[in-house]
């Protein structure tokens, strides 16, 4: 069972960074000091459920977090600067700042440092999430001690609905597109001013007709998915947003 922190001051270490192939050390004071901080802690970098699930969403809600006074969310692992930035990079995650606990010496000192030699880790951190403010825990979201790596707790959305529960959390939007398509280039011009990000997929380059008409019966582009329901093309999504940012005027 792990002990819940919460009331208590983070432990005082200094991570070794990497910024612009140079050493840069950060103490947990600059990080924490005079500053709201959302923490989650994971096993490790390019691992499953961290690459898949943990990082992503964090990363999408960041902005959303912030606008609801956090300062800066950070994401903490016992890996090295190297793998870190590394990761950073290929998860596209700018929102959020890693930071390598490489020895482990913050994972121990919040009493979250767990064997995993059993699939050749070594000890890393258990999952968790906490709410920091001026260096000292007000929430903890620990996940259940139990065989495994349990993800239950610690996520994102859970973070938020503690700090806002009333916030809107962004929309899932996915765009499929073609180069050289004016109806495409309209869908996305218009998510871009109703201030909605998206992740475009092109045809012939991040997948093909077959499926486009396997998740929208229609080999037609644009389709526009929201929140895991087919809008359709750029007509459909223009009726889309005047009834939907109608209700939220």
């Amino acid at each position: 069972m792990f002990d819940n922190l919460e009331g208590k001051k983070i432990p005082q270490v200094t991570f070794h960074t990497r910024d612009n192939h140079e050493w840069v050390d950060i103490t947990t004071d600059e990080i924490f000091k005079g500053k709201t901080v959302v923490v989650f802690s994971l096993p490790g970098a390019f691992t499953p459920t961290c690459s898949s699930t943990h990082v992503p969403r964090y990363n999408q809600l960041t902005p959303t977090l912030k606008q609801h006074g956090v300062d800066e969310v950070v994401c903490i692992s016992v890996n090295d600067a190297f793998v870190m930035n590394e990761w950073r990079r290929e998860q596209k995650a700018d929102n959020v700042t890693f930071i390598p606990d490489g020895n482990g010496d913050f994972s121990r000192g919040m009493g979250m440092l767990v064997p995993k030699n059993d699939i050749g880790f070594g000890d890393r951190s258990w999952r968790y999430s906490m709410l920091v403010k001026d260096g000292v825990i007000e929430k903890m979201f620990i996940e259940p001690d139990e065989p495994g790596d349990p993800f239950e707790v610690s996520d994102a959305d859970t973070m938020l609905g503690y700090i806002a529960a009333d916030a809107v959390a962004p929309l899932d939007v996915t765009v499929f597109s073609r180069e050289g398509c004016p109806y495409c280039v309209r869908a996305k011009g218009m998510l871009h001013d109703a201030g909605i990000e998206f992740e475009e997929l092109v045809l012939n380059r991040d997948f093909s007709e077959s499926t486009i008409r396997a998740v929208s019966a229609t080999s037609s582009v644009p389709q526009v998915f929201i929140n895991g329901d087919c809008i359709g093309g750029s007509e459909a999504l223009e009726n889309y947003l005047a009834k939907n940012l109608q209700k939220a005027a």
